[in-house]
Order: C-alpha cells, then structure tokens, then sequence
C-alpha cells in the first residue's frame, strides 16, 4: 500500500521514482485515459480544453513543434496530422512503446525521444513552438530548468504553451467529492506530494510552485507571459478525471494554461 507524504527529495531520486512510476504505470493510464485524450487529439486539460477549439498555438502548419512531456504522443500525432513537424520528448520508454502502437493504430507517424526535460538534447533556436499538456513541468525536480532548457531551443519570436493542476488545487485533497472542498494544506508549502511504498522509498512524486512561483521561473528564463487562462468546467461535461469532477470544476480552478514566447 502506497503513502502519500509531503517531503523533501533530491533530485535523482524525483527523477527515478518518476521513470519507474510511468514505466509500471503508462498501460493502464493508457487504458484509463486513452479514449477520452484520443489517439491523435490535442487535449489540454480535464476539462477538456482541446487545441482544435482554443487555437491557443495559433496556425501550427509549416511550423516545427517540441512536446515536452509527450506521453503516448497524442498530442504531437494531433500536430503532425495539422501540418507541423512535431517532436515529442518523454522520460519514460512505456510510454513511448504505446505511442508507436498509436501511431500504427492511426496512420500517422510521431517523431518521439527519450529524455528529461530538465536537459533538452537539441540545438539553440531549433523550434518555432513549444508545447506540454500536464507533461513533465509537475514532475521535475528543478522546472526553473525546463524553462530555461525550452527558452534556449525556441527561435526568438517562438511560443511556448504549457498547462499543469492549477496551484490553488494543492491546499485541498485528491478527491473529487466534497471532501475535496476542504483546504487541508498550505498553499505555501512547497515540499513535493510524494508517494512512498512500505519501506519508505518514493514512487510517485508531484512538486508544487505558487502562481508567483511559476510566473517567476518564466520570467527567469527570458520569456514573456501573453495570457494566464483558467479553464472553467463546462456545464455539458460530468466526466470525472481523478480528482477533477464537475462538482470542484464548478468552484475551483483545476487548471492553469501559461501561454508565453520568446522575444525575437
């Protein structure tokens, strides 16, 4: 049985713990989330935000793309089908394994590799867009990092759109009734969620940064903020995504979309 705790790591083992939980964990989180993220659709959110209404990319044809935190590639499959010549990064060799069968499964071919974040294998200036759907930013150790490692391969004039769990859902349980409506921690308390088996290791880790904090790490980086959006749950959707349901979607944010370029 997993505990969850709020503690301190270092960062090899956030980055471990990480790769072990999306290698043991990809099949079923395919299988849990596959048809409602699509094989080759862009969804930024539970909420069920998608790029084909939002256009939060703006046109993506002609345009060279990084995903970071690209999962099953599904939303790199979604940008090649528009035209663009996506890249997807990812952390975790399951995941990719099940993006290729996606890409059998669909016709359409993704351009995937296996890295962390945290230490982009690409050139300076190599893209025109960046992109990440809850991809890696929550689960690294240092994502000041991920910041300055995305600010360096944008060509100046290049967008980087990120989303994540809004910071405000940190004071409150994962839980998706109304016992996730009473603020238990404090939203200043920045140690990482942590999961830890019976011997005290971690197996699944989730680090938090305030609002200010996020804003402060893109800034740092040499980017500018365009736009905060705050997704609010639509009054058609009762799909419940763990702990996001209609009933907390409809009081508290869940999601926080950062939209942010490089200047050129």
């Amino acid at each position: 049985m997993l505990t969850p705790v709020r503690r301190h790591l270092t960062a090899g083992d956030s980055l471990a713990a990480s790769r072990a939980w999306w290698e043991s964990a990809a099949p079923e989180y395919q299988a849990e989330h596959g048809e409602f993220l699509g094989d080759a659709d862009f969804l930024w959110c539970p909420e069920g935000l998608r790029e084909s209404a939002a256009r939060l990319l703006g046109d993506v044809a002609g345009q060279r793309v990084l995903e970071v935190g690209a999962g099953a590639g599904q939303c790199s499959r979604w940008l090649v089908s528009h035209g663009a010549a996506a890249v997807g990064v990812d952390v975790s060799a399951a995941q990719l394994r099940h993006a290729r069968e996606l890409d059998r499964r669909t016709g359409v071919h993704t351009v995937l590799v296996q890295a962390d974040a945290q230490q982009l294998p690409f050139a300076s200036a190599s893209f025109d867009l960046a992109c990440s759907a809850y991809g890696a930013v929550p689960f690294v150790s240092d994502s000041a990092a991920v910041m300055a490692e995305v600010s360096r391969v944008l060509r100046p004039g290049g967008r980087w759109v990120f989303s994540l769990t809004h910071p405000i859902r940190w004071c409150f349980a994962d839980d998706p009734g109304e016992g996730g409506l009473v603020a238990q921690t404090s939203y200043f308390d920045r140690r990482p969620y942590v999961e830890v088996d019976e011997a005290g290791r971690p197996t699944y880790v989730e680090h938090h940064r305030t609002l200010g904090d996020r804003i402060r790490e893109v800034l740092a980086a040499g980017l500018v903020i365009d736009d905060l959006i705050e997704p609010e749950w639509p009054a058609d959707h009762d799909r419940p995504w763990g702990q996001w349901s209609p009933l907390r979607g409809r009081i508290l944010p869940g999601t926080a979309v950062f939209l942010t370029h490089k200047p050129g």
